[in-house]
């Protein structure tokens, strides 16, 4: 049923629940799995106000990620992008024709959830299904 489908992670264990659900959707339905990270440009982006990587430090992150998923058996595609994430997810996916995007539900309460997050922007503006997985604590 799902024969391409895109997570959306940075470095955060949040993140890491979302590729764990998107590796074992991809796994069950013997599809292709895409892990994309977004950065700022001038090659910032941080996973939390207290926490920042460069380009170089999402490609080092993604390679956890995609060794995460071969672990629950699935070899996955990584691409690290520069630009807003939630606009890098779902282009990436629409380049890819994908079937479903998975993202966390990080950042979806209280006000955040009215003004938009990543999860939310996503899923209005996907080209495809979207699982908005829980990934609280």
């Amino acid at each position: 049923m799902f024969e391409v489908v895109v997570v959306g992670a940075d470095g955060s264990p949040t993140a890491r629940r979302a590729v764990e659900a998107a590796a074992e959707i991809a796994q069950m339905s013997g599809g292709q799995l895409h892990i994309v990270s977004a950065y700022e440009p001038g090659g910032r982006r941080g996973t939390s106000p207290d926490e920042s990587e460069n380009d170089g430090d999402v490609a080092a992150v993604l390679q956890v990620l995609s060794a995460l998923a071969k672990g629950r058996g699935v070899d996955a595609s990584t691409h690290a992008i520069e630009g807003d994430p939630a606009e890098v997810i779902n282009n990436t996916a629409a380049e890819l024709g994908a079937d479903l995007i998975v993202v966390g539900n990080r950042g979806m309460k209280g006000v955040r959830r009215v003004l938009g997050s990543v999860p939310n922007s996503v899923a209005h503006g996907a080209p495809c299904s979207v699982i908005i997985v829980d990934t609280t604590e």
